[in-house]
Parts: structure tokens; C-alpha cells; sequence
């Protein structure tokens, strides 16, 4: 597919979904199946509500090789041929990171999310290269993750408009960013490329920059929520869009404190646990989840009207 063709694929709200473990912390691949086919049935996996899987959020760094393409193979299967399955690939070199791109687009996949090689200490050419031998390896859509996160320089503007024409796959960015003028300076590229908003509050901003959706964690779990964010967004309901947002007030305090006492994506995996759809605990390093913080996460789905009492 070309660069128009996949973006019209590749935007919305952009679903990170966490992967199911059993009590032994192993792969639970039914449970990956079954679990996939309900979201399916919520409404997701369309070319407006990509489920991305195999991301930071879905443990993608805890994964064997054999468990990532498993997952992939799985997901694709159970959502079936018409829905949009993208995937996070792991952090490698140029030619592993290809092997592994074959291997997604084999299985079904049909957008990359694709870190920085931040390994590698990399400058601006090393991404024009990196980037450019990847796409031209593949058909599928390629959305570079742009992070201050990871400690390499984040990529510029002027290097993503040589991608422009140099890179044909690359059809989008995940825009994280802690700076203002940032949401400023995509307006250089965002009619090239899908400006997909990965900075928690911004999402109303990058929208109105002339973004094309955002990164959620929250519609594994209730997609209701999302899905009306992204309608009242296209519809450029800003104010509204944002109203709805400020709702969520109760569920960030409760995340904001579940991250303090550990780190990782657990807050992904308590989300479906809440809602009654258990995919199990996440891998150590990152601490499970107790009892005490599901039944505080569920009081505060209860305030914003996501669970019943």
C-alpha cells in the first residue's frame, strides 16, 4: 500500500493493548485470542480504532521472539481480515529491525510502530538512513516513535521532510514531547505525515495542529470513551473534546499514584481487570497489582460512569 492508503489506516485512537499472561506469567495464547476477538466486538480494530499490540504497553521488552510473533499471529487471526492490527517492534539494528518487519508483515500486520535506535547514539542522518532501508524493505506503513523518553536526540523536523520523499513507508509519528513549541513545529510535516499524540493532556492541541489521532491505554477497557473522544476530534468539537478528557480526572489521580509505587504499564493490565476482563499480572521487574488498588481503580471508574456499582 502507498503513504496515502495507509494513513487513511493508521490514525484515530491508536489502542495499545497489554498481553496476556497466565498465573505463571507465561504467554496465555488462548487467552490472547479471546480477548482480542472482545475487542473486536467493542467496537475497536478499525481504520479509526488501530489495535496496537507488542508496544512498551504490551510488555514488548519482556517478550521472547517466539511470544512476539506468536502474539502478532494470534491477534491477527482472532480480530480477522477486515480490522487493522498495528505492532511495536523492539529497539535493534538496522538489518534485525527489517527481519523483524518481514516477519510482522507476513503475519498481518499492517503499521510498525518503530523506536529511535536509541542504542546506537544516533544523529539526524543515521535516522534519514535507518528509516529509509526499512521502508524500502517492506509495504506496510511504518509510525516512528519520537521520544525524549529513551536519552537519544529526538528526531527534527527537517529530517522527517527528508523522509518525506526518501522513505515512502513511513506514514506517521507518535509526537511525545514535554515541550510547547514542539506541538508548534509539527505543523512543518503534518500534512505529510499522521501526527499521532502520544503527550497525555496535549491531545486537543495536536489535534488542532493538524495531528491525526493519539496513543490511549483506556479503551481495552471501555472503548466507549475513545471512540467518541476521536468522533468529537475529527468533528474538530475541540471544546467538547476536551470537556470529555477533563473527565478522566479521577482515573489519571488513581494512575498517577499505582505508578509510584512501581513503574511499567501495569496500570494497562488493572484497567481490564477492573472492567472484569483479567489478562494477568505483569512481568517483574514492574510490581503486580494488589488487591487494595483494584478496588481503588474501580471506585474510580465508578465516579467517571465506566462501571457500575
Amino acid at each position: 500500500m502507498n503513504r496515502s492508503e495507509l494513513k487513511s489506516l493508521i490514525q484515530g485512537t491508536i489502542v495499545t493493548t497489554p498481553t496476556p499472561f497466565d498465573d505463571n506469567l507465561k504467554l496465555d495464547i488462548g487467552r490472547t485470542h479471546e480477548i482480542t476477538q472482545w475487542w473486536i466486538e467493542q467496537g475497536l480494530g478499525t481504520n479509526v480504532s488501530p489495535l496496537k499490540v507488542t508496544a512498551a504497553g504490551g510488555e514488548c521488552p519482556d517478550l521472547t521472539e517466539e511470544e512476539w510473533l506468536q502474539v502478532l499471529q494470534t491477534t491477527v487471526k482472532a480480530a480477522g481480515s477486515d480490522s487493522v492490527i498495528m505492532c511495536g517492534l523492539k529497539s535493534k539494528s538496522t538489518m534485525h529491525t527489517i527481519e523483524d518487519a518481514k516477519k510482522a508483515q507476513d503475519a498481518g500486520i499492517i503499521g510498525l510502530q518503530i523506536d529511535l535506535p536509541f542504542y546506537h547514539h544516533p544523529n539526524q542522518d543515521d535516522y534519514l538512513r535507518f528509516f529509509t532501508d526499512i521502508s524500502d524493505a517492506i509495504d506496510v506503513g511504518i509510525m516512528i516513535y519520537n521520544t525524549h523518553w529513551f536519552g537519544a536526540p529526538p528526531i527534527k523536523p527537517e529530517t522527517l521532510l527528508r523522509l518525506a520523499d526518501a522513505a515512502e513507508q513511513v506514514v506517521g509519528v507518535k509526537w511525545s514531547t514535554p515541550l510547547n513549541e514542539d506541538f508548534d513545529s509539527m505543523k512543518q510535516f503534518s500534512h505529510i505525515f499522521n501526527v499521532i499524540n502520544n503527550s497525555g493532556g496535549n491531545t486537543v492541541r495536536c489535534i488542532q495542529n493538524g495531528g491525526r489521532g493519539y496513543i490511549t491505554s483506556t479503551a481495552t477497557a471501555y472503548a466507549k470513551f475513545d471512540l467518541d473522544l476521536w468522533q468529537l476530534l475529527d468533528n474538530q468539537e475541540y471544546e467538547k473534546a476536551q470537556q470529555l478528557i477533563d473527565t478522566e480526572k479521577p482515573l489519571n489521580e488513581w494512575r498517577t499514584k499505582s505508578s509510584e509505587k512501581s513503574g511499567g504499564y501495569r496500570h494497562l493490565k488493572a484497567y481490564m481487570k477492573a472492567v472484569g476482563q483479567d489478562v494477568g499480572q505483569p512481568r517483574p521487574p514492574t510490581l503486580p497489582l494488589d488487591n487494595e488498588e483494584i478496588s481503588e481503580l474501580k471506585d474510580a471508574m465508578q465516579t467517571i460512569g465506566w462501571i457500575k456499582n
